[in-house]
């Protein structure tokens, strides 16, 4: 779009803003800690650090995504709180004091807006739990609460390190829709490791994201199938073939989508959901 200059919008660009607000008069909310008083996420899994770790009337606006539950494993938070699209109108409208994001310095909306400086926190990409310990510290810190990041950290520490590696190095897959499946350096993979699972993707030497065929599949022959909960039943073509009946003997593991598309605090709670289902499994066949 054609870059414009904030002080030439005005209130136009506040009757577009959608669902955020506008800041008042002097552009900002007296605070005396010195933190960030209008903080704006530009990504789903930036949303969720927010949420986890900043005062609620601190948040000027997450994605639009972060209502769904399907997306966001904080979706419940997010209710309430305004929402953008991501456009270059909205974010002056917002008038932040920090924008967040994975990262927030490439963001369309900030390169729309040259005039316009706004502090940016760019959080890298989580591929593993020590990636989300350390966008946890550094979000929290930059928020002006690093001793509720650290107080985090050491409650999912506590809960991972209480969870029993119960894969005993049995191969899995996580297949999704079109036959897509996850590999090594992942967070789905890392996730694998610390159960005591072995990623079949690093067995067969594939890529971090690779198609592989039903026919594929079936020679691997996996222990497990861990799958998305929405692909639990059919419900589209790409979903579909995850329920041929030449899989039908693989046991399955459920979780989902929105505890891993992001990395973050759901961490622990899909850890302890793998557990909990391999231990069934285990149970069952007095294992």
């Amino acid at each position: 779009m054609k870059a414009v200059k904030p002080l030439l919008i005005g209130a136009a660009l506040l009757g577009a803003a959608g669902a955020l607000s506008a800041a008042p008069a002097d552009g900002r909310f007296p605070r005396q800690d010195g933190a960030p008083q209008r903080i704006l996420s530009l990504n789903l899994c930036t949303d969720q650090l927010l949420l986890a770790l900043a005062d609620r009337d601190q948040i000027a606006g997450l994605t639009h995504n972060a209502t769904d539950p399907g997306m966001s494993a904080a979706s419940a938070l997010a209710r309430g709180l305004p929402l953008h699209r991501g456009s270059a109108e909205q974010l002056l409208a917002a008038n932040p004091d920090l924008v967040v994001g994975m990262p927030a310095s490439g963001s369309a909306a900030l390169a729309a807006l040259p005039d316009a400086r706004y502090p940016a926190l760019d959080v890298a990409f989580v591929n593993s739990l020590d990636d989300i310990y350390r966008a946890i510290r550094q979000t929290a810190a930059a928020v002006g609460h690093g001793e509720r990041g650290a107080a985090l950290i050491a409650d999912m520490q506590r809960e991972i390190a209480a969870l029993p590696r119960r894969g005993r190095g049995r191969v899995a897959a996580y297949y999704q829709r079109r036959g897509y499946m996850t590999g090594t350096g992942t967070l789905v993979d890392d996730l694998m490791t610390r159960a005591g699972l072995v990623n079949l993707a690093a067995t067969l030497g594939k890529p971090p994201l690779a198609q592989v065929s039903l026919e594929e599949m079936v020679a691997a022959d996996p222990d497990f199938l861990i799958v998305e909960s929405a692909t639990d039943t059919v419900t589209d073509q790409g979903s579909e073939m995850l329920h041929h009946p030449a899989l039908d003997h693989i046991p399955r593991i459920s979780i989902p989508q929105a505890w891993t598309v992001c990395g973050g605090p759901a961490y622990v709670r899909a850890a302890r959901s793998i557990a909990a289902q391999i231990a069934r499994h285990d149970g069952a066949d007095g294992v």
